[in-house]
């Protein structure tokens, strides 16, 4: 099955350019040149991605992603000109799944592209695949945490990588590793992307993010999921 992408860009000719490459490697990209248009597509079309350039006419990339993520999961790749390291981590907490910085070559945007569908199309591992750690439920077939029986939003990245923390709980679990079980060989191990998910996830599972119980930080090398924590 083809996948569907969306790529919310003002600039025609770069648009035009990535549509027909990726159009050239089995993607179909239907292109917009605003927000306003772009959120009128993705809430009438159903995607597998968006490409979503924070330059906007209108509203600015951020906004949009902040509105798309309230409303779906779909995995998001931002564009930004700069590449500033503060406008990527802006884009992840509020729900990017990646990013990557203008100009940028075409063969890397294919390959974020594929890392992101590859990881949401990932199979459950069989059936009723469920990681319990007492109000934790972590739903594999389903890609859905649950704490208390309540389900928390998370991206589509940021649940693969819960997901790898949890079936490896009480294993210590470097950057590089994480990138490695991730499949996503364009992020650097050190590149705090890694860590501004992680945040992401511990405001959305932990009691207290600031002071968390259930992913720990090992300084200097990674992170550890706890098997237990006081309550379980």
């Amino acid at each position: 099955m083809t996948a569907r992408v969306l790529m919310i860009e003002d600039d025609q000719s770069l648009a035009e350019m990535v549509a027909e490459y990726l159009g050239s490697m089995g993607l179909k990209v239907t292109t917009r040149p605003s927000a306003t248009e772009g959120l009128k597509a993705a809430r009438r079309d159903s995607y597998d991605a968006v490409i979503l350039d924070v330059m906007l006419p209108d509203v600015d990339g951020f906004e949009v992603c902040r509105r798309l993520r309230a409303e779906s999961d779909v995995p998001i790749l931002m564009l930004t000109a700069r590449g500033e390291e503060m406008d990527r981590i802006l884009g992840l907490e509020l729900g990017a799944d990646d990013y990557l910085p203008k100009p940028f070559n075409p063969r890397e945007l294919l390959a974020r592209l594929r890392a992101i569908l590859r990881r949401r199309a990932l199979p459950g591992g069989g059936p009723g695949v469920v990681l319990r750690f007492g109000r934790l439920e972590i739903d594999r077939d389903a890609r859905v945490a649950r704490v208390d029986g309540e389900e928390r939003p998370l991206t589509s990245h940021q649940f693969e990588l819960l997901w790898v923390l949890a079936s490896n709980a009480g294993r210590v679990m470097s950057r590089e590793t994480l990138m490695d079980k991730l499949k996503n060989e364009e992020l650097e191990a050190f590149d705090r992307s890694l860590d501004v998910h992680v945040s992401r996830i511990r405001a959305v599972i932990e009691d207290d993010p600031k002071h968390p119980h259930r992913i720990l930080t090992v300084r200097g090398v990674g992170y550890v999921f706890a098997k237990r924590q006081d309550g379980d």
